[in-house]
Parts: structure tokens; sequence; C-alpha cells
């Protein structure tokens, strides 16, 4: 998908969800702040990671920390989002999930490094992404 598509399906969405007094929308969007800015919020609307954890970066696909995509290049994005309008709810903590390896779980991946292609054994994830877990209390 392109960025214009994005920003505009992320408009519509919480422009659609704004008559509800408390929501929480949130998943993989393929946020690129870079492509697309900042995710565009309309008063009351908050970023859960941004609002709970100001300065870290949030990386949700990270194929430096990631161990399952070691071997592809280096990419670093917060694409996964929680975006929250709350009226009888705060958030507590947001936490990244699934960072670590399935025990006894690995897969062979093929690289091609100069004409020669490697094996490469690499331990399995839950995901290619990291989960975010978001805690919200009543007010």
């Amino acid at each position: 998908m392109h960025s214009e598509e994005r920003i505009a399906q992320a408009k519509e969405a919480v422009n659609l969800l704004k008559k509800f007094p408390n929501v929480v929308f949130c998943g993989d969007m393929n946020w690129d702040e870079n492509l697309d800015g900042k995710f565009p919020l309309s008063d009351g609307w908050i970023d859960a990671w941004a609002d709970l954890r100001p300065g870290e970066n949030g990386w949700t696909y990270d194929t430096v920390s990631n161990p399952m995509l070691s071997c592809n290049r280096p990419l670093q994005k917060r694409l996964d989002r929680f975006i929250c309008n709350l009226c009888d709810f705060k958030l507590s903590a947001i936490n990244m999930i699934g960072m670590e390896a399935i025990p006894g779980v690995s897969y062979m991946k093929e690289k091609r490094v100069r004409k020669r292609v490697r094996k490469l054994m690499l331990p399995v994830l839950p995901s290619d992404h990291y989960g975010l877990l978001l805690k919200v209390n009543i007010q």
C-alpha cells in the first residue's frame, strides 16, 4: 500500500470511530513515520506508545534485534500501533511481547551472498513483528 492510501485510511478510521466514547484502534498498520509522517490524531486521540513511553523507539519490526529476521537488510520501524480515545478508561502501561524465540523451534533460510547460497538455521519467534500489550484501567 502506498503512503497516501495509508494516510487516507487512518483519517477515515479515526473519523468513523470518533462517535464512540471509548475506542482502542490497534494493529499492524504498516505506519512508517518517514513516509507517512505522524499518525493523524484528532482531538482526544493518543498514540499509546508515544504517550506511555516517550523517547523510546518502539520498533515492532526490527531486523537488527529479531534473530528470526537477522539475515535481512537492516530495517527498524514502529509499524504496529495502539491509537486510543478513552473517556471512561486511562492507559496504564504498554509493553512489547513476543521477543523470545520459541524453544526447540527453528527454520532453515537460504540466503544468496555474492552468487553463493548460504543455508542459515534461524530461531522462530511468535511473529516477524513484536507484539504490543496495552493495559487499560477504569478511571
